[in-house]
């Protein structure tokens, strides 16, 4: 297999994940290369997600580092399987950045989805005119073609949650956000309808953070909890100044998962929270 100019995030993911399973073996790269009758540079590629590996070669190493998380081996030999597919988000690959494609990628292969969101609406569900009001704001500016580029592709990351089995989306959103009024009034009113609309469709939970709740301080990080097929495949994702952000060290995954938790002890119910959501549109 040729090596891979650009890795995604799912590529690099699986490389990594094989490199624990090696690590937690005890095993070195040089002793995986023999193995494979490779050289220990080709190990490398493959731990970085540069360099594919076929079914075969992934459960020789499972069983060569003594994996015997049986659904963990499949589960990465799906990544594996499914890495010569190209999702509808390559469409985009050049027009936005890389981050927004790793993130359409997430959504597509979660098998649940959990946002939390302090000052904006969750990008799913985002109508196209708010979603081009708060990338408007992008600093610097975008110009006008790469604007409307991020603006369709995010509408299209909104189909995961309308397909056949669609993953349950779980969003937990601050009053704040629902406060903000990207693109003035009417859009926010238009937002705040569409989330109403969205939150009576079975898949989709959307429960509001008020500002009197008490249990919000210090656990209030904007982020997207992806559940994998098996909770080590689990990811966090978080936006920063500098772009999109993808954890997923078990510790990390443990700290995000606690406080959105958290968050749902404190947050308002579906149906409170979709009168309460509302309410802020009345007064619009």
């Amino acid at each position: 297999m040729p090596l891979r100019s650009t890795a995604t995030a799912r590529q690099e993911r699986l490389g990594a994940e094989l490199r624990k399973m090696r690590e937690a073996a005890g095993i070195t790269a040089r002793d995986t290369a023999r193995l494979l009758g490779t050289d220990p540079a080709k190990v490398s590629h493959i731990e970085a997600g540069r360099l594919g590996v076929s079914e075969e070669r992934l459960r020789r190493l499972a069983a060569f580092y003594e994996c015997g998380d049986a659904a963990l081996v499949d589960a990465l030999v799906s990544m594996a399987n499914g890495h010569g597919r190209k999702g509808w988000w390559e469409a985009y690959r050049g027009v936005v950045p890389a981050g927004m494609l790793d993130i359409s990628e997430m959504e597509h292969y979660a098998v649940h989805l959990r946002p939390l969101q302090v000052s904006h609406i969750p990008g799913l569900l985002q109508t196209e005119a708010y979603a081009r009001a708060v990338v408007g704001h992008a600093v610097p500016p975008l110009p006008d073609n790469e604007l409307a580029a991020w603006v369709a592709h995010r509408m299209e990351r909104a189909n995961v949650l309308h397909r056949e089995a669609a993953p349950p989306y779980e969003a937990l959103v601050h009053e704040a956000a629902l406060r903000m009024r990207f693109g003035g009034a009417k859009v926010a009113k238009a937002q705040l309808e569409h989330i109403q609309e969205l939150s009576h469709l079975p898949q989709i939970s959307v429960r509001v953070i008020p500002f009197a709740s008490e249990g919000h301080v210090g656990s209030s990080h904007a982020m997207l909890y992806a559940s994998g097929t098996v909770p080590q495949l689990d990811t966090v994702q978080i936006d920063s100044a500098h772009g999109v952000t993808l954890l997923h060290a078990t510790t990390q995954l443990a700290n995000y998962l606690s406080r959105f938790e958290i968050l749902t002890k404190v947050a308002l119910d579906r149906e409170e929270s979709r009168d309460f959501i509302h309410s802020i549109s009345r007064d619009l």
